[in-house]
Parts: structure tokens; C-alpha cells; sequence
């Protein structure tokens, strides 16, 4: 039986930035289901004949359809909440955990996937999505029942240690190259090296992945600002914090999302 995995972010391309990797190489294993909140329509057009402001957020999720197909994902379990892109935080909070709740209450995932307190980039929808996608994992495996043992066995927070992405930064500045500024909004920062649970070696399917995030045709030009030597750096590795069950910080870090879950 496969292990069955769910992720819950907030834009298209969220995913594939995050755990795309992973897909790459546990497609054929794995049931994926994904919730996205919004469809991104306030992002970037990067090439006008692509889309408009009228259409972007069909086009977006044709993108994030198209990259799951590049990753080789098997029939997708896949949701579009269709929230505007920007707002999420204004959305009533129950009713975004009710709406999550309802999409894995079927599927009783093993893993779930989302955005930590910090967001990644401390986008406000990332944030909003996360700590939703948080609350419905802890209402679903509270009435699941805590004995139950094969469903809703980990929650992971997708985020950057902040040792190895503040090196990337300054030797992308020292190329000349205008990252912004690191505190400002939007913009990616990492967390306590020692906070690190899991670090996901994707390497081997880096090409695979660097092709389904350019899937993502509207919001490549946010890719493309990493040039090809650093990508290994930037996206060759997955990243995450276990927020369930509890883990003492500065443990050992697992190379494997799925390591030692039982797919029953």
C-alpha cells in the first residue's frame, strides 16, 4: 500500500518549491494530495503573452497541474480553494480549517506538509495557510484517536536553515546580483540551523524539478534569478521542521520524510 501524503500551502508552484523534489523521486510511491488555498492571482506575469490579470489564476493552476505531471505524481488529489491571492489572512479561520479538515478527512494522510510560523518568506497568505493547515492536522488526528497509529503520524513545516541560506544570499550579492533586502517582504530567510528535522537530498533529480518549476511559466523570472551553478544550492535540498510529533531541537537529521512509517 502506498504512504499517503498531503500538503497544504498557499499558491501554485508552493509545492513544487517545497517538496517537488520529493515528488520526483517518491511519485510512484506515494498518494499526494494537495490543498491550495489560492490561485495566485495577484503573482507575476513574467512574459505578457502568457496570461492577464483577467486569467492569471487559471493559468496558474494549469502550471501547477503541468509541473505534477513533469514530477511524474500519479492522479493527484488535487484542490484549488480558490481564496484571492493576498487575502487569506482575512479569511474567518474556522472556515479555512473546516475546508482543509473536509479535503484529509478521507484520505487520512501519513504526512502532512505546510508552511512554518515564519512562512518561508513571511508572506501573510503563507503564514494564514500554514497555521490552518496546522489546526485541521491536530483536529483530524485528536478525533482519529491517538492509538490509532496509521494516519496522521507527522506534521512537517517546509522551511530554509538559515546558516546555508544566508551563504547563498551573500554570494549571490557579491555577483552582483539584486536579491533585495533580506528583511523586506516576500523574500526568502531561513531558521535555526539546530530546528532542522528532516534534510532531503534531491539532488539526483534536480533537472526534474528545476523543469517542473519552470513549469510554473508565469513566475519563472523568480527562478531564473538563481544562475544554474547555485541551483543545486538553492533547490537541490528539501528542508523541514517536524512540528508533530514534538522533537527536541539539535537531533539527528533524517534524510527521509517517510522514514520508519508504516504504510497500513
Amino acid at each position: 500500500m502506498s504512504l499517503r501524503l498531503a500538503a497544504v500551502y498557499a499558491h501554485p508552484d508552493d509545492d513544487t518549491h517545497g517538496n517537488g523534489g520529493i515528488l520526483a523521486m517518491e511519485g510512484d510511491n506515494v498518494e499526494y494530495t494537495l490543498v491550495v488555498a489560492t490561485s495566485g492571482g495577484a503573482g507575476i506575469i513574467a512574459d505578457p503573452s502568457l496570461a492577464t490579470p483577467d486569467n492569471l489564476t487559471t493559468v496558474r493552476e494549469g502550471e501547477e497541474i503541468r509541473s505534477l505531471e513533469i514530477l511524474g505524481v500519479r492522479q493527484p488529489n488535487v484542490h484549488f480553494l480558490g481564496y484571492p491571492d493576498g487575502e487569506l489572512q482575512d479569511v474567518p479561520r474556522d472556515e479555512l480549517v473546516a475546508r482543509i479538515v473536509q479535503i484529509l478527512l478521507p484520505v487520512r494522510p501519513h504526512v502532512v506538509l505546510t508552511f512554518g510560523p515564519e512562512g518561508v518568506t513571511r508572506h501573510s497568505d503563507h503564514i494564514a495557510a500554514g497555521e490552518a493547515a496546522t489546526e485541521a492536522f491536530h483536529r483530524l488526528r485528536l478525533s482519529s484517536g491517538e492509538g490509532s497509529g496509521d494516519t496522521y503520524r507527522r506534521l512537517l513545516h517546509g522551511a530554509l536553515p538559515k546558516l546555508r541560506w544566508d551563504a547563498l544570499w551573500r554570494t549571490l550579492r557579491e555577483r552582483g546580483i539584486d536579491v533585495g533586502d533580506p528583511d523586506g517582504p516576500f523574500v526568502p530567510r531561513g531558521v535555526p540551523d539546530d530546528s532542522i528535522a528532516f534534510e532531503v537530498d534531491c539532488a539526483g533529480v534536480l533537472d526534474r524539478k528545476m523543469e517542473a518549476l519552470h513549469a510554473h511559466r508565469t513566475q519563472a523570472s523568480e527562478v531564473d534569478v538563481v544562475p544554474e551553478d547555485l541551483r543545486g544550492t538553492a533547490f537541490g535540498t528539501e528542508y523541514f521542521v517536524q512540528a508533530w510529533p514534538e522533537r527536541q531541537a539539535g537531533g539527528e537529521r533524517l534524510h527521509d520524510i517517510f522514514d520508519g512509517l508504516d504504510p497500513t
